[in-house]
């Protein structure tokens, strides 16, 4: 069957790609720059591996006689506590948004991702301030009940528990997003044939509409799953020893790289071991849509306590993970914020915006020129660059800054040995000096955010228009510029201020590779809640949450229109 286009020759018509030679040389380029990024970004990763089989002294054999099995042992916990939390709250919100109708619907569907504004670290800040015994809440238990300091029990909220309370609340929309996001893309049909069939809504959410939505659910879970193997600053404030803060105490506290690399490398090898293990349970189980009908989801109308129940459900995580914080920060600065609001504060929120602006804008770059690139040649080498490019998000900030660390400082010593030798000219920290190497640590960990938005909406676009640019004797860079690029300008708005808004919260990387006296937001109010300023850190905070909100927002409305066949919102709905 020969393929046309609107009032173009047929396809097979054309002179096959080889042979026009010169735009196809081009594609070369682009497959070649993609092998060359994925190189490069697999160098951090490498240069932490390479690490664990040279011998660290006693420092490792110290490790492992007293902390590392406690390491072992909190991440685990920490894992399968968040794990359970995300799962319940984002699949529970995400299916009551997309199937029911209830008060307030319309409002929780994109309310329900603000948490994701709100950085962990900020979270256990808040709610330190808010429940430690000098806190309102306290105080205010005692005064109504005349109770003295031992005459009552409350929750430590600064232990291993308070910690997956944290993370649970402001990653579960992770979860939700995904999870809404593929139940919005289920045919109404596989529902109409459950019901035939004599399942209830219960039985056709466990039996239908969650097995067709298993691979964004897991999706989901494993990149709130990874942020959580990830996290420092929440963690690091409430005193549990992770992996994650064990590697940041042996690199300075210690002084010793290698097994800080070796631990970096445990750690890694630990987040492979759960993307492993989740696509093993799946084993050769595939799930499809079988129709291309989509019709308006009927929905189920909740009344009486049940609407209640699913207003309350809905409302308790969106209040915990950001009214209340929000609130309590707000109320913070006003009474005594960062008495370094001014100048200083100013400095510190243009470090920030110049790092995530300049991360965001390479991001999208490199993003587009390594989706291109399987687009022109969609091999198993260009797949394979592109997966590689992308592992950095599935590493922990702390082992990518090792993992840069190593042979960006072996570079800087090696060139300034050589100019000292031949001109006598000192180079200094030409990289680890400066934020060049910062910047690159941020591309390795979100570059993933961008290359994977950019995929998605490159691979919407009919081969057909290719083939019609090609036709009309553009090249792969004029179809790129011309054609793709204002097709998918929303999704490359949205790839990069998604990195934009990761950047800002980056902290961990931020902390080991900053230069000298350079901070950052997120520094600054790591390091005044690390002297129990909580009251001062809550400046840097609150500038910090609001940077991630209007993102958030405009994600929640593009996933609301993204259901195929979807009418016009009708503002009369709830």
């Amino acid at each position: 069957m020969t393929a046309t286009t609107h009032g173009l020759p047929p396809i097979e018509s054309l002179p096959p790609p080889r042979a026009r030679g010169l735009p196809w040389r081009r594609g070369s380029v682009l497959t070649w720059s993609a092998l060359a990024i994925a190189a490069l970004f697999a160098i951090p990763v490498i240069s932490v591996l390479a690490n664990v089989f040279v011998p660290s002294g006693d420092v490792w054999q110290h490790l492992t006689a007293t902390v590392l099995p406690r390491y072992l042992t909190n991440t685990l916990w920490l894992v399968l506590g968040v794990g359970t939390g995300v799962l319940i709250g984002g699949i529970g919100t995400a299916w009551l948004i997309t199937m029911c109708h209830f008060p307030g619907r319309r409002i929780f569907e994109w309310a329900l991702i603000l948490p994701l504004a709100v950085p962990a670290y900020v979270m256990a800040y808040v709610y330190t301030d808010f429940l430690q015994f000098s806190g309102p809440v306290q105080s205010l238990l005692r005064e109504v009940m005349g109770w003295g300091p031992r005459d009552y029990w409350f929750p430590e909220i600064r232990s291993l528990g308070g910690a997956i309370v944290m993370l649970t609340l402001v990653l579960y929309p992770y979860v939700y997003l995904l999870a809404r996001a593929a139940f919005l893309e289920q045919s109404v049909c596989a529902l109409e044939v459950s019901r035939t069939l004599g399942c209830g809504p219960w039985a056709s959410f466990f039996r239908v509409a969650l097995p067709l939505a298993r691979p964004a659910i897991a999706a989901g879970i494993s990149l709130a799953l990874m942020e959580t193997i990830a996290d420092f600053g929440t963690v690091s404030f409430f005193g549990v020893q992770t992996f994650t803060t064990g590697i940041v105490r042996t690199w300075f506290s210690m002084g010793d790289r290698v097994a800080a690399a070796q631990l970096a490398a445990i750690l890694l090898t630990f987040v492979l071991m759960v993307l492993v293990l989740e696509r093993t349970s799946r084993g050769r189980a595939r799930y499809f849509h079988t129709s291309g009908r989509y019709q308006r989801l009927p929905g189920y109308p909740l009344t009486g306590w049940r609407a209640a129940v699913a207003m309350v459900f809905c409302f308790l995580p969106l209040a915990l993970g950001f009214l209340l914080p929000v609130a309590i920060l707000v109320s913070m600065t006003l009474q005594a914020g960062d008495n370094q609001f001014g100048a200083r504060f100013v400095l510190l929120a243009f470090n920030s915006f110049t790092l995530a602006t300049v991360t965001a804008a390479l991001a999208v770059l490199l993003a587009v020129v390594m989706a291109y690139s399987v687009r022109l040649r969609p091999d198993r080498l260009s797949l394979a660059a592109n997966r590689i490019a992308a592992m950095g998000y599935a590493v922990p900030g702390t082992v990518i800054a090792v993992g840069v660390l190593i042979p960006f400082a072996l570079f800087d010593n090696a060139l300034d040995a050589w100019m000292r030798a031949q001109f006598g000219v000192s180079t200094g920290l030409l990289l680890t000096g400066s934020i060049a190497a910062l910047v690159f640590a941020y591309l390795v960990r979100f570059l993933a955010v961008s290359l994977n938005a950019v995929e998605a909406s490159l691979g919407k676009i009919k081969p057909s228009m290719d083939d019609a640019a090609r036709s009309l004797g553009h090249g792969p860079g004029a179809t790129l510029v011309r054609v793709h690029a204002p097709l998918m300008w929303g999704s490359l708005l949205t790839a990069g201020l998604m990195v934009f808004v990761d950047v800002m919260k980056e902290l961990p990387a931020t902390l080991i590779m900053r230069p000298f006296n350079f901070d950052t937001l997120a520094v600054q109010a790591y390091n005044l809640a690390s002297d129990e300023r909580l009251t001062e850190s809550s400046t840097a905070s609150l500038a910090i949450v609001a940077v991630g909100i209007l993102p958030l927002i405009l994600l929640s409305r593009a996933i609301a229109r993204s259901r195929p066949g979807a009418p016009s919102p009708d503002p009369a709905r709830f």
